[in-house]
């Protein structure tokens, strides 16, 4: 579960935990053939559903708390919704579990979920390689993934699901395909991500594929090329269920800010809100009028990184915005959301161990720290000490 970072130019993110905000008006519709048209997933008074795992996990964490204060906060951050990422087939059947509970829990709930288990995941780092290989049936594996997350879905039509489809891989095709492992994945990562929007096509959900981050595709050179991507698959299966694009899943940049880190020179979309402002208007040029989620959950301290490339736990990172849907800087914003739940790990600092990333050693990232997607106690309790605004 990390963002990586990686630019035609360079890398460095920054914004500031303060949003101006302004009456948001996204209520863009889009039709999706026999479902008719659909807005903003979040608007008419839906309520997020609290993931029990992520739940659990702060719980057990705050039994091993001494502070009155900090367990204090910490109860608190598992009161604000988060997603569920789906990085393994394993952990498919628990979806079944979630719905029915949040069916259990009556109308104008969502289920927010991460989708994530391409063949030769995560293909430009290592941190967070998949279950599954193109060269061992990894296709064929990820499309009976999708046949079981769709299958689960269809039992609860009345249940609204939001999801982010596979972090990383798309913007890994716009500025990575110099690296073999990206340009070996590429046809795979297509078909993949094109069976998704073919297969989850039921009504009750609302898909947003993933769009890296300012820091990553938000430089003028890559503006463009992203846009062509996006639209290229957003057209590759039509009608389907997507609403748009999600960004800065979990990352630290900023939604907005008044002056712009020094990092981020070069790049005048320095922050989410000037990345989305400028991509938008060309994916709908090119015919994909898309709507947009942002990730704050970790972005609530800024001016804290070397480079706007380093993703793997950075320190003196807190937690962010609050999940919302009101009061959004711009209409091309349907929510803020939490997507990267904090407290589990971006990647190992081991270097011995599999999976390691040189980029978890890095002097801003918190170390030691265990293997990506573990809890990361000592990450947690800073998040939730930094959080901007405070709990």
């Amino acid at each position: 579960m990390k963002a990586t970072t990686t630019s035609t130019t360079s890398s460095t993110s920054k914004g500031t935990g303060t949003v101006t905000t302004s009456t948001s008006t996204s209520s863009s519709v889009v039709s999706t053939g026999a479902c008719g048209t659909f807005g903003n997933p979040y608007a008419g008074g839906y309520t997020a559903y609290l993931s029990p795992y992520y739940v659990a996990e702060v719980n057990a964490a705050i039994a091993t708390m001494t502070d009155a204060t900090l367990k204090t906060k910490a109860a608190a951050v598992a009161k604000v919704p988060n997603f569920t990422w789906f990085d393994t087939a394993a952990k498919v059947p628990t979806l079944a579990t979630y719905l029915a509970d949040a069916k259990s829990q009556g109308s104008n709930i969502i289920v927010q979920i991460v989708i994530y288990d391409l063949p030769n995941r995560d293909c430009h780092a290592k941190a967070s390689n998949g279950e599954y290989t193109i060269a061992n049936n990894g296709v064929a594996n990820y499309e009976a993934y999708i046949d079981a997350i769709s299958a689960i879905i269809t039992q609860y039509p009345t249940v609204r699901v939001v999801a982010v489809v596979e972090p990383d891989s798309l913007a890994n095709l716009v500025t990575n395909l110099s690296d073999p492992n990206c340009s070996a994945a590429q046809q795979a990562y297509l078909t993949c991500t094109t069976y998704v929007l073919k297969t989850l096509t039921q009504c009750n959900i609302w898909l947003y594929l993933d769009a890296g981050h300012a820091g990553w595709l938000g430089w003028p050179a890559n503006i463009g090329p992203a846009a062509t991507l996006f639209t290229q698959v957003y057209k590759s299966a039509t009608p389907n269920r997507v609403r748009g694009l999600a960004t800065n899943v979990a990352n630290y940049n900023a939604l907005q800010v008044a002056t712009a880190d020094p990092i981020t020179a070069g790049d005048n979309n320095y922050d989410e809100l000037l990345y989305i402002n400028a991509l938008a208007p060309t994916l709908a040029s090119n015919g994909f009028p898309a709507q947009f989620i942002t990730d704050m959950g970790r972005s609530g301290v800024q001016n804290i990184r070397v480079a706007w490339g380093d993703w793997c736990n950075i320190k003196g990172a807190g937690f962010g915005l609050r999940p919302t849907s009101t009061g959004l800087p711009t209409s091309y914003l349907d929510a803020i959301v939490w997507v990267k739940p904090g407290g589990e790990c971006d990647g190992t600092s081991n270097s011995s161990a599999p999976r390691y990333d040189s980029t978890c050693s890095l002097s801003d990232a918190l170390q030691p720290s265990p293997q990506a997607g573990a809890w990361f106690e000592a990450y947690f309790e800073m998040l939730t000490t930094n959080a901007n605004p405070s709990f």
